[in-house]
Parts: structure tokens; sequence; C-alpha cells
């Protein structure tokens, strides 16, 4: 790899979080001129408390100072107090992020393996019936929105049969430890980690459905197969192996959602994590942590696009660089 093409995708991705940066103080000033007016709708402020309330929460002074502010505190990791809690907003997120990174994360693994393994065997017999079968279900998958499926899989498998529990991430009324608490934390997590999982595993078996049948085109397969090898050998060793390229940029950028969760499956489940924590920010709204959550999930996405960046040229030698 060379140190021009790292350094350039290096500064795309810096230009690219400044420009977040920037964009997220006004956005979110364009959303709601007075948040205190909005947050304390309906009680009697005196001009003394509303004064206050406005300099706690940062608002006072221009719009150049509140600027200023809000960049010197965001190079500290500081995104000021929720409006809600009043705690510090890096505090919510800190607090949260562990429970989406399990879900998402785990769900992510759980549709890239099968995912692929699903496009693989769909491209590798194309037009034959396997194929139909997974790439219909691919399609299924991929055009369903994942709060619909969530919904159902929590009415049938919570609701009506009473399987697994119906929300949270822990039995209120357990004090469980150790292995025990962790044993019912995935308990927990069984319903929104298929319902994520079930909902993007059809992104990755198209892509690699699709990447596989132009590797097939190519003559050292055919190669592969006159020298004798099996037709399970030439798939594995030579086609599937260069198929996955696309598929690991995918995954690579992919990743880089797993920081900002998915609002909508853990909104359903009420699962404690930066989905959750979005949503009810939003209610509000609570301006400054959705600043942050916006921020903190622009930033996610940044970097493992960068990461995917940087990988490609290495898993793929044919790639030049100007």
């Amino acid at each position: 790899m060379s140190a021009r093409y790292a350094v350039g995708k290096l500064l795309g991705a810096l230009g690219t979080l400044v420009f977040v940066v920037v964009f997220n103080f006004f956005l979110f000033r364009i959303v709601a001129t007075d948040p205190v007016a909005v947050l304390y709708r309906g009680r009697n402020l005196s001009d003394s408390q509303r004064d206050e309330l406005t300099r706690q929460f940062g608002l006072d002074g221009s719009q150049l100072t509140q600027f200023l502010r809000y960049v010197e505190q965001t190079v500290q990791l500081n995104f000021g107090r929720s409006y809600a809690t009043n705690r510090g907003v890096m505090e919510e997120i800190w607090s949260a992020m562990p429970a989406t990174i399990a879900l998402v994360g785990v769900a992510t693994i759980l549709s890239t393996v099968f995912g692929l393994w699903m496009g693989a065997a769909a491209g590798w017999r194309r037009g034959t019936t396997k194929d139909r079968v997974l790439t219909s279900s691919s399609m299924v998958t991929w055009s369903m929105p994942d709060f619909w499926l969530g919904m159902l899989l929590l009415t049938f498998f919570a609701v009506r049969l009473d399987l697994f529990p119906t929300s949270g991430i822990t039995d209120p009324a357990s004090d469980a430890t150790g292995l025990s608490r962790l044993l019912d934390q995935a308990w927990h997590m069984a319903l929104p980690c298929a319902t994520l999982a079930i909902a993007y595993v059809g992104e990755y078996a198209l892509v690699m459905r699709s990447s596989l049948i132009d590797v097939m085109r190519e003559d050292y397969l055919t190669l592969a197969r006159a020298k004798g090898l099996r037709d399970i050998d030439v798939r594995n060793r030579h086609a599937v192996r260069n198929a996955l390229l696309p598929s690991t940029a995918l995954i690579a950028i992919n990743f880089g959602f797993v920081i900002s969760g998915a609002i909508a499956v853990e909104t359903v489940f009420s699962w404690p994590g930066l989905g959750l924590l979005t949503y009810e920010s939003l209610r509000g709204p609570d301006l400054p942590m959705l600043q942050g959550l916006f921020l903190v999930f622009s930033a996610s996405v940044i970097l493992f696009n960068l990461l995917a960046n940087l990988l490609y040229p290495l898993l793929d030698p044919r790639v030049r660089y100007q």
C-alpha cells in the first residue's frame, strides 16, 4: 500500500468528520431555536429561571460564541448535559453503548456468516432450485422492515408462546450475578438479535452471489479445473476467496453501524442501548443528547469506512494507486 494512498484516505476521512461536526451544530439549532421553551412548555418560568436554564445548557451568547464553545467541547469529548436527565451526554452514551455493541455486533456476525454462505451456495449453482430458493429468501428478508419483523417475533414467541422475555436486558426481579446474569442477558437478547440477523442476512447473500457470478467468468477458474481440482476445491480455494473482496468491504463499512445500533428494534424490545436512547431523545427533544449521538454515529461510520478503504488494497493486489 502506498503512503500517498493511505494519507489521501486519511485526509478524506478527517475532512468528512470536520464537515459532520460543523453540520451537527447548525442542524440542531435549526430544529429548535429555543430548546428551553420546548423542554419546559406548559410551565410558568420566570425570566431569571429561563436565563439560568439557557446559561446551563450553553445557549447563551451569539451563534459564533456558541459554535466556538461547541467546537472546544467536542474536541474534549464534552457534548454538554442532557436536557432530560441533566447528566453528561458522554456519560449517558458510554452507559448505553455496551448493550448496543453486544446486540448489533452478534447480529452482524450471524448475518454475515449465514449471508455469505447463502450467497456462495446460490451463486455457484446459478439457475438451480437452490439458487431460486436462497435468492428469493434473501430478497424477502432484505425487504422486510426490521421493526415489523421484530413485532411479529415478539408477538408470537414472547407473548403467545411465552418462550422469551418481552423486553429489557435482564429480569428486574432477578438478583443473579456472574454467569447466571450473563445467561439471563443472552436470553433477553435472543429475539432482538434474531430480528436484526434475519433482517440483514439478505444483503450479504445478494452481494456475495453477485460477486461470485462475476468471478465465475474468470479464466483462472477454467485453468484450475484443467489442473484436475475438484469442483468444491475450485469454489473454495479460488472463486469464493476472490468473491469475498466486495463483501469484505461491505462488512467493514457495515460494522460502522454497530455503534449506532438499530433504533427501531431496540425501541420494540426496550433494549437499553443507543437506539432506545436516540428514540427517547427525539421525544424531548433532547438536543445535546441528539447532537452527541449523531456525532458518535457519524464518526463510527467514517472510521470503519476508512478501515475498509485501507483494508481492501491489502486483500486485492490488483488495485492500483495513483
